[in-house]
């Protein structure tokens, strides 16, 4: 039969994006609906999302769901044919904002119960309680699908098996432990062997205890995460269950993010032929109010102005740099904390004509801020992926960013003091530490490399050329699904023949490299409970 995943989330491109997510659900399932599994998403239906669908219908209502009765809506994202669920409670979902802000920027104080009802209904469809047709795994994206691996436990549920993809371990849905009742979780599962973290509700605790399999969306973060400078407090849940997870790094849109045909741009161009660049380099100028200057230096930035991005290390850095460099311009996308962006307004005024800063978010300036820059600036204290230097190396961008997450694994910096020939395959430059001379001196040295024009032409074509699409990472989830249920085939789209089933579980997947290192170097073993919600290390499961 039919590899069949269900695939909860709170966000997909085009129905619902705040930021890297709802690309990252998106791509990952067309990607592996075009390998051939049988993909549907499930999302919650926000404003406005039912009509981006196309044969609209319902299919069930569901009762006695937190947050109250709520009906299944399927659909089809038509320019990319895929199937979709939405979960419709107007009470719960209807509203002005995002997915999880009120327009004033305050989370929702029902977000729990948001949250919990989507987990609900997909552990119905895992039970063959609705008219869907039961899915061989249900995969849970980040918190706001980590109850339905609980859920699914606690029902019983065990020939459909879960996973949870941790997208980013810092969000972890914590709400408060005497909303239990009303978010549907049993008591027994409340415990720190369970959903409880210091007190409180932890959605993502309660998926990475109970899914059947916990997957990371870079090797280095998957790594990181299970340290305490980077697990958030999970590190020895982690460490206990580290035989179960898996490192698959996320892809990206090749068709959307392509300089080549990109609707968004007034010029074409590709890594051949670079010519259509600078009319995208005078027209983000010109957008973004800088002076119309062929020859600057153009770094732009593109993300959240919050501390994890280091948007505060930049305003400290920045004035040095551009008093430094009377040619260097700097351009600014993006939105975050409001001193952040007090800031960066401040910067702006210092500096008219050489900085400029949109506060908010806008798909055609994120594309013309890609492909008119020379430099992307993008620094992090983590980086789970880091979507966004992919973005800009697509576009011949060349990215500084910190040596973390992903990013220490997409970008390639043989180092400062590498010779020229090894200096010609980079597509970047990585920064270690946190602080301004850390980011002064990373751009300092990019702005080095650019004064040698063959040598900076040699890095933007690695960058370009660079393969990161969705084509490995979907063959690896599909690897990882069908080991979870190795009765099912898939039959590539453009296949007539379906491939053989497996014929055992493989696993891990390749891309599983969790540092024996760091095996080596855990604590004393505990014995779970209080130890894995304190962080301690724990012994390791056996591996499956």
């Amino acid at each position: 039969m039919l590899l069949n995943v269900l695939v909860v989330a709170s966000e997909a491109l085009p129905l619902a994006k705040t930021g890297g997510l709802g690309d990252a659900v998106s791509g990952m399932a067309r990607a592996m609906r075009e390998a051939g599994v049988e993909v549907t998403l499930l999302l919650p239906a926000y404003r406005g999302v039912q009509r981006q669908l196309v044969d609209v219908k319902t299919v069930g209502d569901l009762d006695g769901l937190p947050g109250g009765p709520a009906s299944l809506v399927s659909g089809r994202i038509a320019q990319f044919d895929l199937p979709v669920l939405l979960l419709r409670n107007d009470a719960l979902y209807d509203r002005d904002g995002t997915p999880y802000l009120t327009p004033e920027g305050k989370e929702y104080a029902d977000n729990g119960v948001r949250f919990a009802a989507l987990a609900h209904a997909a552990t119905r469809i895992a039970a063959g309680r609705t008219a869907v047709p039961v899915p061989h795994v249900v995969h849970a994206n980040d918190w706001h699908a980590g109850l339905v691996p609980l859920l699914m436990h606690a029902a019983g549920i065990r020939r459909v098996k879960s996973a949870i993809t941790i997208h980013n371990l810092a969000f972890q849905g914590l709400f408060p432990m005497e909303d239990a009742e009303a978010l549907g979780i049993p008591r027994s599962y409340c415990t720190p062997d369970g959903c409880e973290y210091w007190g409180k509700i932890s959605f993502m605790k309660a998926g990475l205890r109970f899914a059947d399999r916990i997957t990371a969306v870079s090797r280095t973060y998957a790594r990181e995460i299970l340290t305490p400078a980077f697990g958030m407090g999970l590190e020895g849940l982690l460490n206990e269950r580290r035989g179960d997870l898996v490192a698959i790094p996320n892809g990206f849109d090749a068709d959307v993010w392509n300089p080549a045909l990109d609707a968004f741009l007034p010029d074409t161009y590709t890594a051949a032929d670079l010519q259509g660049k600078s009319t995208c380099k005078r027209e983000l100028q010109e957008t973004f109010g800088l002076i119309a200057n062929p020859d600057a230096t153009l770094i732009v930035s593109g993300s959240r102005l919050t501390s994890q991005k280091m948007a505060d290390v930049a305003l400290r850095a920045m004035p040095a740099v551009l008093d430094a460099n009377p040619d260097v311009q700097l351009a600014v996308l993006g939105c975050g904390d409001a001193d952040i962006e007090d800031g960066m307004r401040g910067l702006m005024a210092s500096y008219p004509g050489r900085v400029s800063v949109q506060i908010g978010y806008d798909e055609r300036r994120a594309h013309l801020l890609h492909a008119g820059g020379d430099i992307l600036l993008h620094g992090s204290r983590f980086e789970p992926f880091g979507l966004t230097p992919i973005y800009a190396m697509r576009y011949g961008t060349l990215p500084i960013c910190s040596r973390v997450g992903g990013m220490a694994d997409t970008v390639k910096d043989p180092g400062k003091d590498a010779c020229q020939a090894a200096l010609a395959t980079a597509t970047g430059i990585l920064f270690d530490g946190e602080t301004p001379a850390d980011m002064i001196a990373a751009i300092e040295r990019a702005l080095q490399l650019r004064t040698q024009p063959a040598l900076w032409r040699a890095m933007q074509k690695n960058a370009m050329t660079a393969n990161h699409s969705w084509e490995i990472p979907a063959r690896h989830y599909m690897e990882l699904f069908r080991g979870l249920s190795p009765q099912t085939v898939t039959v590539p789209r453009h296949l007539v023949q379906p491939v053989q089933p497996v014929v055992r579980p493989r696993l891990p997947v390749a891309d599983v490299d969790l540092v024996p290192a760091l095996a080596a170097r855990r604590r004393a073993p505990a014995s779970g409970g209080r130890a894995a919600v304190l962080g301690m290390g724990v012994p390791a499961a056996p591996a499956a």
